[in-house]
């Protein structure tokens, strides 16, 4: 009985830059918005503290404002958060961007069209079967089927007969995954 030992190789889905927002303007007709250079408001009213994200409409550039905190007591956010949203901390900003309540409340979803990348180990032409494991930097949403035939330059069809894995194919996913090309 021979040893029989495949190949692991990484492959990385992560940003580029921050996605744009699905967000419809008040003021014309563009249904999207990026949060430019990355900018909070706070506000307080009495002991009462609200936290907004500003994002620019990419058609008129009026600046809208996507609820993070409203009208939460001021002792309920630590010191280091509240110093964080006056800094316009760029990691709060992600985080903001990335919350799927805050993404529900305000009624937004995330366009990643043109904000990510795969970094991939090549894969070799020998030994086989090669298995791959899909890492996700950030929640980018991406249909296997689609990742894997664009990084191997092969059909969907002939993904779907030479992939074997425990995912659907053509949902998108945003969880890590790996695969066994056969």
């Amino acid at each position: 009985m021979s040893s029989h030992r495949h190949i692991v190789l990484p492959w990385v889905v992560r940003r580029t830059r921050l996605p744009s927002l699905v967000l419809r303007c008040v003021a014309c007709p563009s249904e999207r918005a990026s949060t430019g250079s990355g900018k909070f408001r706070v506000n307080a009213n009495g002991k009462l503290l609200s936290v907004w994200l500003l994002v620019i409409c990419v058609g008129c550039e009026r600046t809208s404002k996507v609820s993070v905190y409203e009208r939460v007591p001021v002792r309920s956010l630590s010191a280091e958060l509240l110093a964080g949203y006056t800094a316009n901390s760029s990691e709060l900003v992600v985080d903001a961007l990335f919350d799927p309540l805050i993404a529900r409340r305000n009624r937004f979803e995330l366009d990643w069209d043109g904000c990510w990348e795969l970094v991939a180990a090549p894969v070799p032409d020998d030994p086989w079967p090669v298995q791959i494991e899909v890492t996700f930097e950030d929640p980018v949403p991406v249909r296997p089927d689609w990742l894997i035939a664009h990084e191997l330059g092969l059909s969907r069809k002939e993904v779907a007969r030479r992939v074997k894995i425990d995912i659907p194919l053509k949902r998108k996913t945003k969880a890590d995954f790996s695969f066994v090309l056969v």
